[in-house]
Formats: C-alpha cells, structure tokens, sequence
C-alpha cells in the first residue's frame, strides 16, 4: 500500500496572510506539519503543494519536499489531484493519497496513521475523521460541521446545525476536515461539478456523497489545533515553546 501524503500551502489566505509561514518556534508553521507527517508509519511520501515562490524556497530551506502548483485551485483537494497528476507523469505511482491540513502544526502523527488504516476497507473509496462532541449547545453552530454515519461508519450526510429538540443522543459527531481517497477517486472527483446540496452548505464531500461515492468515516480521540487566526498562533506558540 503506498499512500502519498500532499499538504496543500497558500499564501493568500483570506484571514491570514502568509500563514504557512508563520513563526512557531523557530521554524515556519508549515514546517512543523510536515515532521509531523515525516514521523508517521503508513506515509510513503509526504509532499508540500504550494502556489507561491516565498513558501516554495521556505520549504527548499530547510530540506522539504515541494511542488509548485496552478495558482487557480479552488481548494486542497484539486491541489492534491494535481500533485498526483504530475507524479503520474513521472511514472511515480501511489495508490493512496491524503490531503493534510497545512495549518494543524499540532497534528499528532499516530492520528494519521489512525486514519491510513481506513483504507484496509476495499470499500473506502474517500475516508475522514470524526470526533465524539459531547457539549450539545454546539448543534446550532453553523461552524461545526456534523456527521451522520451509518451502522458501518459511512457517512450518509454531513450537516452544519442539528434541531435540538430533535435530537435524542448525549452526543454527535463532529467533523474533523482531513480526508484519503484512492487515487483513481481523486482523479474523478475533481472532475465533478458542484452540486446543490455543496453550493447550499459549502461542503465539498457533500458533492461526493451526492455522486454515490463512498466515504469511510473514523471516530479518533485525538485533538488538533488549526490556526485560523492570529489568536490561534499565539495559543499554539505557547503549546511549543
């Protein structure tokens, strides 16, 4: 199994500016995801895909792998589809690919591997992560996005608010936004156009479970921290210094 990990790297972050870069100790954010990754078991290959010459000669700076990119990507996930384009095209061949988030410089490695393992089902042909969410005033928040799986861990929807009135558990599952695809999934994917159910919630794998594909979900217990903001830098810097 040879599984390819892309982490895509923006410069032109709407909320954040140049936050691949971003100081953690010494080293830039993006750097940090990527030893995480390097300290994985299942990873083959972990590459950094980026769309800007400052990130791309950071990288080269301090021994990272990286490609450069069409600047015209619309999210990670065409970003990745492109990678494995230009590997193909070297006749560098994987079978698995995952996008990393390139803004969780705290993503613990065995979390990774944790969700590697979902592809030991033939029948994942996109995988994800959840995580059991206790705090039930969190339903109506548009901001926490929830799945809802079957009795086998697939997702059957993914949502932004749940009725609380309507609900009935001590808890739901709240989204952890990293996913794995085959790589002849991806391939198909990117080719997909949106579909209401996407443009009305702005959730990407809801265009992928609208075209029947089949998304493999995992409940971890590990927690991350993506910085959004500069308020979030800070709270990871006092985490690693």
């Amino acid at each position: 199994m040879k599984i390819l990990a892309v982490i895509p790297a923006r410069y032109a972050s709407s909320r954040f500016l140049g936050k691949p870069l971003a100081d953690i100790a010494g080293k830039p954010m993006i750097q940090h995801v990527y030893e995480r990754c390097l300290q994985t078991k299942t990873l083959t290959k972990v590459i950094i895909a980026t769309d800007n010459q400052l990130i791309y000669d950071s990288i080269k700076a301090f021994g990272g792998e990286v490609i450069m990119t069409s600047e015209t990507h619309l999210n990670g996930t065409s970003r990745c589809a492109e990678v494995l384009e230009q590997l193909n095209t070297s006749s560098e061949q994987y079978d698995y690919v995952i996008n990393i988030q390139g803004d969780e410089p705290l993503i613990d490695p065995k979390q990774i591997d944790e969700l590697a393992k979902l592809f030991e089902d033939d029948n994942a042909q996109i995988i994800t992560q959840v995580k059991k969410e206790t705090d039930l005033s969190l339903l109506d928040n548009p901001n926490i996005v929830k799945a809802i799986l079957d009795e086998n861990d697939y997702a059957i929807d993914f949502v932004r608010t749940i009725l609380y009135s309507t609900f009935n558990s001590t808890f739901f599952y709240k989204h952890i936004g990293i996913y794995g695809f085959k790589s002849e999934v991806l391939e198909k994917i990117v080719k997909l156009a949106p579909t209401e159910n996407e443009l009305k919630l702005h959730l990407e794998q809801l265009r992928w479970l609208d075209n029947n594909y089949k998304i493999k979900v995992g409940i971890t217990k590990y927690k991350s921290i993506s910085v959004d903001t500069k308020e979030d830098l800070e709270k990871v810097k006092k985490l690693v210094s």
